[in-house]
């Protein structure tokens, strides 16, 4: 029987969940290795987390790998003796918010079980791939996997520093990272801190102090100084819109029509997020209606707001939150960084607030929480340069991450589609809008696998 060997490179949640598609779908014949550097599949940047107040953001029901088997991770945690560990996981409406590191174990097993039960052959490497020679992937330790199929499913490249925190990279007192490991070990529980971005990072940063037990101020500041904004709580019914009503398909349009929705909505006493929800269902559909002038756009001016608004934060962070800023121990504002000052242990930053006089913060640390520098994709990795070098890929036009086509194959500077090199997870959000979180990452994933 002739074989076929799949090459998944990376092994997050969208490699790894592409990975048990394959192993359910695939028989006999069909090779499926997946290269991640680190020690267990699923566990990438956001489940690989270890820290106990970092929590998934949207009820453990909403977490699955297929949508025919939705529940499945609530049900196993609620048996898991984590479950009985963590009394915080079960909110007061009944719904549960494990800790991210939980997901990440499901997801493992669940690739255990569907690598056991194949009648394909899946395996897991421990290792990182650099290097795409003569239809075979080249590890850094020399190994050599022949590939008919490359996927990429590298995602989420490290933040990038501010230039103006450039010169001071070396300064102890800025922590450029957060989500390297012991990062905010540095933090002694008064130091004064500041926080460039206001998002999740900002947000699982905050929570990881609390758990600490900090007791000095916090200022959080970004462009706008917007939150990320909380999630339901309770039961309500599912809102669906009317897109067979005539829509513009620019920015503006679909941003008029949504409050009109939300009005609505409201005047029948329900809340905003049935309506956010439905959009974000068919986020994909609605993205790519839009020409890309209109896309461009919505990224430009649209951007932050659909952000705090489509990625909540659990109600355990939300409630941390809440309560330092009811004590006032931590600030968050709508500034620009317009310069920094330093000394041998602290950094002085230069504010101006909108529409107010520049102030200087003088702070122990000053953590990055700007997220991953998605623009920098292709230079961030190894492999990623080196097919952007020899003309295999490249960036797509709204610095999301790769080009791809509607099959999520990649696609050249000339336009070219590569029939052999496929793309999942986040990086290929430009073409399909709505790739950063779930559901949507694991449909993407379930897709994909049906295709190859």
């Amino acid at each position: 029987m002739a074989k076929r060997h799949i090459v998944i490179v990376g092994g997050g949640f969208s490699g790894t969940a592409l990975a048990i598609h394959l192993a359910r779908y695939g028989s006999a014949g069909l090779d499926v290795t997946l290269i991640e550097p680190r020690p267990s599949p699923g566990r990438g940047v956001a489940y690989g987390s270890v820290d106990p107040s970092h929590r998934i953001n949207v009820p453990a029901t909403r977490m699955y790998l297929s949508a025919a088997e939705e529940g499945e991770f609530d049900r196993w945690f609620r048996a898991s003796p984590a479950f009985h560990d963590d009394p915080q996981a079960l909110w007061h409406d009944g719904s549960v918010y494990p800790q991210r590191s939980q997901f990440g174990a499901w997801v493992g097993e669940q690739f255990s079980k569907a690598s056991q039960a194949s009648s394909a052959s899946i395996r897991f490497v421990q290792s990182k791939a650099v290097a795409l020679q003569q239809g075979e992937v080249i590890t850094t330790d020399g190994r050599h996997f022949p590939a008919d199929d490359l996927v990429l499913a590298i995602s989420h490249p490290p933040p990038a520093l501010p230039s103006l925190l450039k010169p001071f990279r070396h300064s102890p007192a800025l922590i450029a990272d957060p989500w390297q490991a012991n990062a905010l070990a540095a933090v002694k529980p008064d130091d004064r801190v500041a926080i460039i971005g206001s998002g999740l990072t900002m947000s699982d940063v905050v929570a990881s102090l609390h758990r600490q037990g900090h007791r000095g101020n916090i200022v959080a500041f970004s462009r706008r100084g917007l939150l990320p904004r909380p999630n339901l709580s309770g039961s309500f019914p599912t809102l669906t819109l009317d897109y067979a009503r005539p829509q513009p398909a620019t920015a503006r349009g679909w941003l008029r029509r949504i409050r009109q929705e939300v009005a609505a909505a409201g005047q029948q006493q329900l809340p905003w997020q049935l309506i956010l929800d439905d959009i974000r269902r068919n986020g994909q559909k609605i993205w790519q209606q839009l020409p890309l002038a209109e896309q461009q756009r919505f990224l430009r001016y649209l951007r932050p707001w659909w952000d705090v608004h489509r990625y909540r934060i659990a109600p355990q962070i939300n409630a941390v939150l809440e309560q330092w800023q009811s004590s006032g121990q931590l600030q968050v504002i709508a500034a620009h960084l317009t310069a920094v000052t330093a000394d041998e242990q602290t950094l002085t930053l230069a504010l101006r607030p909108r529409g107010t006089a520049e102030q200087r913060l003088t702070v122990d640390k000053l953590i990055v929480t700007t997220g991953p520098a998605h623009g920098s994709l292709l230079s961030s990795d190894e492999l990623l340069s080196q097919l952007a070098h020899d003309g295999v890929i490249c960036a797509d036009p709204l610095g999301l991450g790769i080009q791809v086509n509607q099959q999520s194959q990649a696609v050249n500077v000339r336009g070219e589609t590569s029939a052999r090199v496929y793309v999942a997870g986040p990086a290929a959000r430009a073409r399909f809008g709505e790739l950063m979180g779930l559901p949507q990452v694991a449909d993407h994933a379930e897709a994909l696998a049906r295709y190859l």
